[in-house]
């Protein structure tokens, strides 16, 4: 194990809010307000999206999980802060649970009138907020072998992220309505297997050369090798009510790819399955989140979703020490305890059939644990 350096796994996260109007607890455009206000701040760690009523977020590189936490909280703490002076609340789930996206504001930029323009109603109706992580991988050749590999986690994962069960105010059925919404766009979902970076730039080549699209930020699949930077980026999340919650998931997707990467290292490869049998994994645990079962493909049959969560965190035991993420991942413990975001707000749902207290619990979740 000498030669193995887990140094290079850093970690990036970036979160999308909503912006609500504390009197009518709707989806409120801030104007770009929050932005201009955070850039004296936090700088470009903060952008518009979009929709007007988003603002996303996104850490500097970060060398650990407590990093990463301290990061995220000031992030969390300044927008929240910023807003509160606006008179307006911030929020994190993967969907407003009664906002309607026909009266939304769409963002005055060039790129997304682009996409405004060719995706249409698609892109106007993407009213969704999802967590992205960024790994930091040795080099592009590592992220390909590695993002083959890590495929098969991440109906795991995105169960345990499930936050978005309301859209436009019905109760949809799902523990996580975000990803149906984005399914309408092209180039999303789990992706194909790509033998090598050669065989997965040429693709991106190609649907350039043939004006599919411009470029690579254009596909938007749940997990990308980045085109520029050295890192595998996980984008099959909803945003997580809280930091811890997302914390212990960056920290789930690092472990991970070091556990496939310490494989690799010692001549070992993960079995790969084909995305037709990952979706299954991926719809069961959109719908159920995690009081479903998932399908072990090696077994042929299906297992209890918080099994399978308990043998993952086996399978990255070995490796979590030298990342030193031990105290984040162990959050996991408490989101099987405790519930997913969307179980929460089905709770507060089922307890009080007022939507607008669901909001409450999103905006009172905001800043829990800083």
């Amino acid at each position: 194990m000498g030669n193995i350096t887990y140094k290079h796994f850093t970690l990036g996260v970036e979160e999308e809010y909503m912006v609500i109007d504390p009197v009518t607890r709707e989806l409120k455009s801030h104007e770009q307000k929050i932005v201009q206000e955070g850039h004296k701040v936090i700088k470009d760690k903060v952008k518009a999206e979009m929709h007007q009523a988003v603002v996303e977020v996104g850490t500097d590189i970060c060398q650990d999980v407590d990093e990463a936490f301290m990061d995220v909280a000031v992030l969390r703490k300044t927008i929240s802060g910023i807003a509160g002076d606006l008179g307006l609340w911030v929020g994190a789930s993967g969907t407003h649970p009664f906002s309607h996206w026909e009266s939304q504001l769409i963002t005055d930029h060039i790129r997304y009138s682009e996409i405004v323009n060719e995706l249409q109603e698609a892109a106007r109706s993407n009213l969704i907020f999802g967590l992205h992580v960024h790994v930091g991988m040795q080099n592009r050749e590592m992220a390909i072998h590695i993002a083959n590999s890590a495929r098969y986690f991440l109906p795991h994962i995105y169960a345990l992220s499930t936050n978005s069960p309301f859209w436009e105010g019905r109760l949809t059925g799902y523990k996580s309505f975000r990803t149906k919404v984005f399914d309408k766009f092209p180039r999303t979902g789990i992706p194909d297997y790509y033998e090598s970076i050669e065989a997965y730039d040429n693709y991106i080549k190609l649907l350039v050369k043939t004006n599919c699209i411009d470029n690579a930020k254009k596909i938007w699949w749940d997990l990308t090798v980045h085109p520029f930077f050295n890192t595998v980026e996980f984008r099959i999340c909803d945003v997580p009510m809280t930091v811890q919650e997302t914390i212990a998931i960056a920290g789930l997707f690092q472990a991970i790819c070091a556990k496939l990467y310490k494989l690799h290292s010692q001549n070992l490869n993960f079995i790969m399955y084909s995305r037709a049998l990952l979706n299954e994994n991926k719809w069961r645990a959109g719908r159920y989140g995690i009081d479903g079962s998932l399908i072990d493909f090696g077994k042929e049959s299906e297992v209890n979703t918080r099994i399978l969560i308990y043998e993952l965190l086996d399978f990255i035991d070995d490796v979590v020490p030298h990342l030193g993420s031990a105290h984040a991942i162990s959050y996991v413990h408490n989101m099987l305890e405790q519930g997913t975001g969307a179980d929460r707000q089905l709770k507060v749902f089922e307890e009080t059939k007022n939507l607008e207290k669901v909001v409450d619990l999103i905006h009172d979740s905001f800043l829990v644990g800083l």
